[in-house]
């Protein structure tokens, strides 16, 4: 029997590798692409990212993979962003002062850590809201950040979403977000041993 079929959003950023083999391992049946109607298809969508925002964003655009990700929102069809792939879903990401326009399923701003060691690099405590589906049955809260830029405010994410929060140096910002068919996480979970596979098959029972 195969599991749910996942495509990984191919637009020349992220571990595509390694989050396609993670995802594999969890019990998905895996394609990576970037052919609108292969994503449109699937069961759900992983939009991967590493880097910065405005890159990402230019790749994402040249595959219309912004047009892929807000059809499936409109159509209720899951959706997993991972690291950048979760920033690019806000509204608009600030690098350097200079503010780039994102995805906008999320209405907020992702911008640079206030943090005096950059990047936030490694292992790092979660604490999820009460109701969270992402976290179930994960019972070592611990997952693997590398980023120097993040969502800090409830005011950026969509009323009635499900917020995880991280904290770096004294200082909250939101490490994973639930709002209906879209998860995302500023984390890697295909990074974060078994407490980001049992992260991964959650999603996947989603599907």
């Amino acid at each position: 029997m195969t599991g749910p079929r996942v495509a990984v959003l191919d637009y020349g950023s992220g571990n595509l590798h390694s989050a396609t083999r993670a995802l594999a391992e969890a019990g998905a049946d895996v394609v990576l692409t970037a052919d609108p109607e292969v994503a449109a298809e699937a069961d759900g969508l992983v939009v991967p990212g590493v880097g910065a925002f405005a890159a990402c964003m230019e790749g994402l655009l040249g595959v219309g993979g912004d047009g892929i990700i807000r059809r499936r929102v409109e159509q209720d069809r899951p959706i997993l962003g991972i690291c950048v792939g979760h920033q690019i879903l806000f509204a608009h990401g600030d690098e350097h002062g200079s503010v780039v326009d994102g995805v906008g399923i999320y209405p907020g701003l992702v911008t640079q850590l206030p943090a005096v060691r950059l990047p936030h690099m490694g292992w790092n405590e979660v604490t999820p809201d009460e109701g969270s589906a992402m976290f179930v049955g994960v019972s070592d809260q611990r997952f693997y950040f590398v980023h120097s830029y993040a969502a800090l405010s409830r005011a950026d994410l969509p009323e009635g979403a499900t917020v995880t929060w991280a904290r770096h140096e004294g200082y909250d910002f939101v490490a994973a977000v639930e709002w209906g068919r879209v998860w995302s996480t500023q984390f890697h979970p295909e990074k974060s041993g078994s407490a980001g596979a049992r992260l991964l098959r959650n999603w996947l029972a989603t599907l």
